[in-house]
């Protein structure tokens, strides 16, 4: 077998070699995906009730902030497979792509902002309720 017509070639039409990389990438993604929102499905279902202070001492536990986080890496990096596979499939126009290639990375701001939140919540304590002391 050849490496395709000498054309192709030229153009750069053959293969770029990433797309099995990428695919193992979206197969273990999509795979902790399954695994941590069970976990999260399961521990949510036995907490005691859904008030700000239940939720917040489950979240200071260190064996469930450190699944949330891992949690919101994975759905967020998977989220940015995919939207990279739609974006590069289906747009045609080169100069949207390179924008919309650009703005998926946003995913990465609200992971950041996800981590903080729960790194927040897991570190500190709630302020005690009632009128401030002053």
């Amino acid at each position: 077998m050849g490496d395709g017509t000498e054309l192709g070639r030229v153009r750069g039409l053959g293969s770029a070699k990433e797309g099995a990389h990428h695919w193992w990438r979206q197969r273990v993604t999509a795979g902790s995906n399954l695994f941590f929102l069970a976990w999260f499905m399961f521990t949510l279902t036995r907490l005691p009730n859904f008030e700000y202070n239940a939720v917040h001492d489950w979240i200071r536990l260190s064996w469930n902030a450190v699944p949330l986080i891992l949690l919101v890496i994975s759905t967020c990096w998977h989220a940015r497979l995919g939207l990279q596979v739609l974006i590069e499939d289906y747009q045609d126009d080169e100069g949207r792509v390179a924008w919309l290639l650009i703005a998926e990375y946003f995913l990465a701001i609200i992971a950041v902002t996800a981590i903080f939140s729960i790194l927040k919540a897991a570190l500190f304590t709630v302020a005690a309720a009632g009128p401030a002391a002053g």
